[in-house]
């Protein structure tokens, strides 16, 4: 059997699908596995031993490549065809929304197609399931779903991000270099997050001096040790964040791949963080997070598989969710974030670190 599963959305649904990848190998076992996902995805199935080849489609650069020399597009975009078609898949899981990936999989001959039809987009799926949106149940369990299409009864749900050793040996040697040890309590703030919202991605983020009140409290009542994460667009905030704190907190940003970043998070005893990506990283890692939620509905996009170790701190308001069908509705204001008070936050970062000391 040799499978192609089809993603180009960001690192959370990249992160979404992992627990299809290691269904599918169970059932499998003997399975050759193609993924095609974005550049900035790649780094969570390159080092997956699942994963037999990973193709890079990069829609941004395709269409930069358009404007330059349609001709020069058009070239690189079937060299990229040719080498999947040249895989000969069985199957494919186009995960993608979209029309035109169920229409390439169909021209380059792969033969039992499996999706979503959303908005009557799959038309060229031999198997699907009717989509308006995620709803109700969360984004990993519709991917599974799409497995009872072929027989299959999912066992695994476990997010799954294995690190490269080099990864690991760099975390922890950044770590010393930072005056950082194994029996320190380091807690890690998330301050940015949403970048696949792009320009709407502040209407995700709690304020940068809740986050900053609660690296103080860290500090003062555990004797934590502060690092804080953002990606190359959030370095402003991350600093913002670190200039609030007493003391002398890490800022990683602009400083490491995703493997790094995600081999940092691995040695936090606690992540604090917004809805996004980074919260997935985490919980790939196996490391405790609280994450904050306003516009989006955590019981579709929130920690997966929801366990103790993972806290949602949300307000019900009637308005939520403001994401709803894939589509971001206008809002005037940020109550569903502003409304969540740092003691909320810092009440259940207590209960995970007490126990962890052996407190009340």
């Amino acid at each position: 059997m040799r499978i192609l599963i089809i993603n180009p959305f960001g690192i959370g649904d990249v992160l979404f699908t992992t627990p299809l990848i290691a269904n599918l190998k169970e059932a499998f076992p003997d399975s050759y596995i193609g993924y095609v996902c974005n550049a900035r995805a790649k780094d969570i199935l390159l080092n997956n031993p699942k994963i037999n080849k990973v193709f890079i489609y990069e829609k941004d650069r395709f269409r930069k490549l358009w404007k330059e020399s349609r001709i020069l597009c058009i070239r690189q975009f079937f060299k990229l065809l040719r080498s999947i078609k040249m895989k000969k898949f069985d199957v494919v899981f186009d995960l993608s929304l979209a029309q035109e990936y169920g229409f390439f999989s169909w021209l380059i001959g792969i033969r039992k197609r499996v999706g979503y039809n959303y908005k009557g987009r799959g038309i060229f799926l031999t198997n699907k399931i009717k989509l308006d949106g995620f709803e109700n149940k969360h984004a990993a369990d519709y991917h599974l779903d799409l497995l009872r299409l072929i027989g299959i009864e999912p066992k695994h749900k476990d997010l799954e991000f294995p690190l490269a050793a080099q990864a690991i040996k760099w975390a922890n040697e950044y770590l010393a270099e930072n005056n950082i040890h194994e029996q320190d309590t380091l807690i890690g703030l998330i301050p940015g997050g949403g970048a696949s919202w792009g320009e709407n991605a502040y209407r995700k983020q709690w304020p940068p001096n809740r986050f900053a009140d609660i690296g103080n409290r860290m500090a003062d009542e555990f004797k934590a040790k502060i690092i804080i994460f953002g990606d190359d667009n959030e370095f402003a905030l991350c600093n913002q964040v670190a200039s609030l704190i007493r003391g002398t907190p890490i800022v990683v940003s602009k400083k490491t791949t995703l493997s790094k970043f995600a081999a940092l998070l691995r040695r936090c005893s606690l992540v604090i963080c917004n809805d996004g990506g980074p919260l997935h990283l985490a919980v790939s890692q196996g490391v405790r997070t609280i994450s904050i939620f306003g516009p989006v509905d955590p019981a579709v996009y929130g920690p997966y598989p929801r366990n103790e170790n993972h806290v949602v701190i949300r307000k019900d308001m009637d308005c939520q969710p403001c994401y709803e069908k894939f589509k971001l509705k206008d809002c005037a204001n940020a109550d569903c974030l502003t409304a969540i008070e740092s003691k909320e936050v810092m009440a259940a970062a207590e209960k995970f670190l007490n126990s962890e000391t052996g407190g009340a």
